[in-house]
């Protein structure tokens, strides 16, 4: 089930209650909703691409209508975007109806990706929040249909902003199981667990994190060196020992849960942040196995994001893994080298059509040694995580909220405080968004943007290739055509290119140092992203997972 009933509701309320402007911001969890508007002559839809903008937008068209006008966005920090001009607009009593939309409640505070809490909006832009229910049953479909009359009448006598949060979010009604509740416990010392990790397939999953210190890294590898574990990474981790998994290649071209049968561990040991990782979050949560998640954070916060979490450590990593590390004991590595035979059998080296999984593929080879990337949502995140890059290279990404409103100013930031290149993958629509950030002052020469403008959101296209229906409203196509008047306006050099050809004849320019900070510009089609990215899956969905195992035994032996 997805809640749809919430969305039939509220398109036939808002028909009832005359209320037939609406403001579209794109995005992936409102594609729902705004499918329903677009396919509906009675209502009248402006695309705005910033959240920020779209809300200062909907005044305009109340102020020249006199009718309430209503807003809709999707969820992470869209939410927030709006609270400008509903601020705005709250002072200035004009009617919006900001319509958002947020994962499943369970979700929140949970470390999940793309979950903030979307009601927590100021006193002073929207004059009531509702939330409407999950729709199973009559008394649900009564009950959301009293709570949007409800934000109506709100809005129709207070004259001021109210929002209506859908929540939403793929799930089964299965019979529960009330003899699988599970206790959570918190602890503040490791010292006692080192009995219970003898014997367990352990998996360190490090998220989001800056670099780690010597005695930090020192302290894991001497926990991998104890026990039969694995380090699962990812760029934004920010962490290198020699027990390192870069799994999300072999994690996205996984076709059933049997391939991942001998890889899944028993233990789940999680530090750092989000790890903004879709597929291995699918690996993990999906699975029915009997896998333990401990959490370890010095504020000891419970964020089950798996829904196996059974134990918080309210420690730091180098305090727990220091406790826990039993000197006397040598761990076998074989859930380790494991890991090891199957990823080491992935070909990367794939003919591919420009886009941007081929531009990860050819520049994750050239990025300069100690320079700083900035990967800005979610398509730059799932493509480069594809491809290896040197362990000298810092990565970030506004993966702890998810939102593509701020990732050029993060990154323009980073940069004023080095002299490191510092390189960011950023799509039209998030450039687009930040576009202002381009002119603050003092940028040096160290910045390196890589553009790729791929004609709106592809996060919205890419399972289906090109496909119109969905490029007006939920992709946003056609706001953005080049950045080279901004760009050179503001001092940078600015490069293009629309081939294969014309990104090698550029890319040695890019990576190099000069004497200003350059936007590389690279025209791609939303077909040829959508072709690229399945090529390189595709091209590695051949490999049995357990006949790897079988030919890898040789190679076991070798490395005992």
């Amino acid at each position: 089930m997805h809640n749809i009933e919430n969305i039939e509701i509220l398109i036939k309320l808002l028909k009832k209650h005359n209320i037939k402007y609406v403001v579209i911001s794109p995005g992936g969890t409102n594609i729902s909703f705004v499918k329903a508007l677009q396919n509906d002559n009675y209502f009248k839809c402006y695309s705005v691409v910033d959240e920020r903008s779209a809300a200062y937008f909907a005044i305009g068209l109340y102020l020249q209508t006199g009718c309430i006008v209503a807003l809709s966005c999707t969820s992470a920090q869209a939410t927030r975007n709006y609270i400008p001009g509903l601020t705005e607009a709250f002072y200035k009593n004009v009617p919006l109806l900001a319509v958002t939309m947020s994962k499943h409640p369970r979700f929140t505070y949970q470390g999940y990706m793309q979950a903030p809490d979307q009601t927590s909006l100021p006193t002073d832009c929207v004059s009531k929040s509702f939330s409407l229910p999950f729709v199973q049953s009559t008394s649900d479909f009564l009950h959301s249909c009293r709570v949007v009359n409800e934000a109506i009448l709100e809005l129709q006598q207070n004259c001021r902003p109210v929002q209506i949060n859908i929540p939403w979010q793929d799930f089964e009604i299965n019979d529960i199981e009330y003899d699988k509740v599970k206790a959570i416990s918190r602890h503040s010392s490791s010292i006692e667990t080192i009995k219970e990790l003898d014997g367990k397939k352990i998996l360190i999953v490090a998220g989001e994190h800056g670099p780690y210190s010597e005695e930090d890294v020192n302290a894991i590898s001497d926990f991998c060196t104890t026990y039969n574990a694995a380090v699962y990474v990812n760029h934004l981790s920010n962490l290198h020992t020699a027990y390192n998994i870069e799994g999300n290649l072999f994690l996205s071209t996984l076709q059933n849960e049997s391939e991942l049968t001998e890889l899944l561990p028993d233990l789940i040991l999680s530090i750092g942040g989000q790890t903004g990782d879709y597929p291995l979050y699918r690996a993990l949560s999906k699975t029915n196995t009997s896998i333990e998640h401990w959490s370890i954070n010095p504020q000891g916060r419970v964020e089950d994001v798996y829904d196996k979490l059974t134990r918080v450590y309210a420690m730091s990593i180098l305090e727990f893994f220091k406790q826990s590390i039993d000197n006397t004991k040598k761990s076998s590595k074989s859930y380790f080298t494991k890991w090891q035979l199957v990823i080491s059998n992935y070909n990367r080296d794939v003919e591919l059509p420009l886009s941007n999984t081929f531009l990860a593929q050819q520049f994750c080879k050239l990025l300069p040694e100690n320079s700083i990337l900035n990967l800005a949502i979610l398509n730059s995140i799932r493509n480069w995580n594809l491809f290896p890059i040197s362990p000298t290279i810092e990565c970030y990404a506004n993966v702890a909220a998810f939102g593509i409103d701020g990732c050029m100013s993060m990154f323009i930031g980073e940069s004023m405080i080095t002299d490191k290149l510092c390189f960011l993958v950023i799509g039209d629509l998030a450039f687009f968004y930040d576009l202002n950030s381009l002119g603050i002052r003092g940028i040096g020469n160290n910045l390196r943007i890589l553009l790729v403008n791929n004609n709106g959101g592809i996060e919205f296209k890419i399972g289906c290739g090109a496909n119109i229906y969905f490029d007006k409203y939920i992709a946003a196509s056609g706001h953005f055509k080049n950045a080279k008047g901004w760009a050179e306006t503001c001092g940078f050099l600015y490069m293009s290119a629309n081939s294969k050809e014309g990104v090698l004849a550029n890319m040695s320019k890019f990576v190099n140092k000069s004497d200003k900070s350059i936007v590389f510009e690279v025209f791609v089609t939303d077909n040829d992203e959508y072709l690229a990215y399945k090529k390189i899956i595709q091209s590695n969905q051949h490999h049995n997972v357990s006949e790897i195992f079988s030919k890898g035994i040789n190679k076991i032996r070798k490395i005992f």
